[in-house]
């Protein structure tokens, strides 16, 4: 029989360490006595890099919270994953609670939603950028429950103060782990050709320091590798391709098998 060691962090907050796989239903009758006890909150602390432990607590209806790091000591390895289970939380056996379990325990991935603008040379506009030297294309970080196409929008309105309208996908681009950002997946869109757009923004000052008409020598020269990259798969210096492009870190993804 297990033995349990459960700390009471805060009144009516239980919490014990999962360091080796147990049987579910247990893990559940423990967790379940806790509640019954008069916890409103229970939790376990987890060795973040233990796929099995995390399998445990999953099929046990406990929901990932994050990591907190450092707690267990210095270092990484001092750092835990927390799931937790609360006393007015649904049933377990409920769809409603299942699906909270297992969408928590999902990977969590960025989504970059940018817009491809053009002058009528053929030129791109590139933002030049108050916290990063490298300039970049105009859009951000899609929101919780936001789509990219929506995203691009309202931040050329928030950035550059103008309003335009979205065309059609022009690629979607997966990019991996980058000076401490984890990877994301950035949809670009094209917005079309307006010569006269700088003469019509009013830039956030907070955000934008300047914008500039690039050509590839420019995209090149002040642009992150990965942004050049990218903009050469899918536009020649004047026109952007038709059909939207799949790429890894700015380049084509092959045919055919991966592994």
């Amino acid at each position: 029989m297990r033995t349990w060691e459960w700390e009471t962090t805060e009144p009516g907050v239980h919490r014990t360490r999962l360091t080796e796989p147990v049987d579910p239903v247990a893990l559940i009758e423990a967790v379940d006595a806790r509640l019954a006890a008069g916890a409103h909150r229970v939790e376990l602390l987890l060795d973040p890099g233990r796929r099995d432990l995390r399998a445990v607590a999953v099929r046990a209806g406990m929901r990932r919270e994050g990591v907190l790091r450092g707690l267990l000591g210095p270092g990484p390895e001092g750092d835990a994953l927390v799931v937790s289970r609360l006393a007015d939380d649904p049933p377990r056996s409920s769809r409603e609670n299942r699906l909270g379990v297992l969408d928590s325990a999902m990977p969590r991935k960025r989504v970059i939603g940018q817009g491809v603008i053009r002058d009528d040379r053929g030129r791109v506009l590139l933002c030049e950028l108050t916290y990063k030297a490298e300039w970049d294309l105009p859009g951000g970080i899609v929101d919780p429950d936001e789509g990219p196409a929506t995203t691009v929008v309202r931040e050329i309105g928030e950035e550059l103060g103008v309003e335009l309208p979205l065309g059609p996908l022009v690629s979607l681009n997966w990019l991996p782990a980058y000076r401490g950002w984890s990877d994301a997946l950035l949809c670009l869109f094209d917005l079309g050709v307006h010569p006269d757009l700088t003469e019509r923004m009013t830039l956030d000052p907070g955000e934008i320091r300047a914008v500039h008409w690039c050509t590839p020598e420019d995209v090149a020269q002040h642009a992150a590798p990965y942004v050049a990259r990218h903009l050469s798969q899918v536009w020649d210096g004047q026109e952007l391709r038709t059909g939207a492009a799949l790429l890894t870190d700015g380049r084509p993804v092959p045919a055919g098998p991966t592994d």
